[in-house]
């Protein structure tokens, strides 16, 4: 098997991500050795210029872009020596990008819309090539219900039961995740460090819930009710359930774990995020969005520094 697929992907703790290099890989089995690697939004584009794929290797970019311009010159440089490039992808800030011109890399095929999450534009796309090919992927095929769950938890609808509590599992296995998707059956039984990891998150959301709640502040900007504080993880969780009970508030969760903050709205509220963490640096969605902000870290560093000298002699 001389074919190599390069996957770069959102995570590895994003079950979006995960799930969508997982797709790729099984839609490889049999076809290509697949190497997988996952990055934040702030690690993507070193990633991308690390990699030297030979010619006649494929790449493809899911879930995730990249902002500077020398990637997009590496990228192009990686298609011309005969890599093809896929890129696949569903935040509303990558597709600006695209259509305003910002992103010119010859791309072999490209998925660029906000229908779905990205793990369901994958597998959709894969799946008509399998069609195309006449090729049968039972482990592909086996796949579908992971990515279901996927894409109703990334689209934030939560009509599938299980899909909110895969991606708090997901969130603690990080890469590990990618190995036990690899071999995943069609009803999703989880595997046993997947079982330690669903118990352990359970724990974890109940801790972040109390960091959040003492740290808590409000401030009213227009009529918008802004909500921010510091959450030890799972700040999804943190603010889907004070969006319930705060209407017409964007909340910002300073994630401890991750050192990046969440952006999230109360279901009435309708300022765009994606537009809020792009000025800031970051991207996503209208609704869920997200970006890092690395002087919070001083600013925390400098508190601490105030309050502990105030006990030195």
């Amino acid at each position: 098997m001389s074919l190599v697929a390069h996957v770069v992907s959102h995570g590895p703790h994003c079950l979006d991500g995960v799930t969508a290099a997982v797709a790729v890989a099984r839609y490889q089995t049999g076809r290509a050795e697949v190497v997988a690697r996952f990055a934040s939004n702030s690690e993507v584009d070193g990633v991308l210029r690390s990699l030297d794929p030979a010619p006649g290797d494929e790449l493809w970019i899911t879930d995730i872009s990249w902002r500077d311009a020398d990637t997009d010159a590496h990228l192009t440089r990686l298609a011309e020596s005969g890599v093809r490039v896929y890129w696949i992808d569903h935040h509303r800030t990558a597709l600006e990008r695209f259509r305003s011109g910002q992103v010119k890399v010859p791309f072999a095929d490209r998925v660029l819309s906000e229908e779905y999450a990205a793990s369901r534009l994958v597998y959709q796309y894969l799946s008509a090539r399998l069609a195309g090919e006449g090729r049968k992927a039972p482990a592909f095929d086996a796949f579908a219900p992971v990515v279901a769950l996927a894409d109703d938890n990334d689209r934030w609808l939560h009509r599938i039961p299980g899909s909110r509590e895969l991606a708090h599992v997901v969130r603690i296995l990080g890469a590990d995740a990618f190995e036990d998707f690899l071999t995943i059956d069609a009803a999703v039984t989880y595997t046993p460090r997947m079982a330690v990891a669903r118990d352990r998150a359970a724990a974890e959301i109940a801790r972040s819930f109390a960091v959040a709640t003492a740290s808590r502040v409000e401030r009213r900007i227009g009529d918008v009710l802004l909500v921010t504080a510091v959450c030890d993880g799972h700040p999804s969780e943190v603010a889907d359930a004070w969006g319930k009970a705060t209407p017409g508030a964007v909340f910002a969760l300073y994630d401890a774990k991750s050192l990046a903050v969440s952006l999230r709205r109360s279901p009435d509220c309708t300022v765009d995020l994606s537009r809020v963490a792009g000025a800031l640096g970051g991207g996503g969605h209208a609704a869920a969005a997200g970006c890092e902000l690395p002087e919070l870290r001083r600013g925390l560093a400098e508190a601490l520094a105030a309050r502990v000298g105030e006990h030195l002699g």
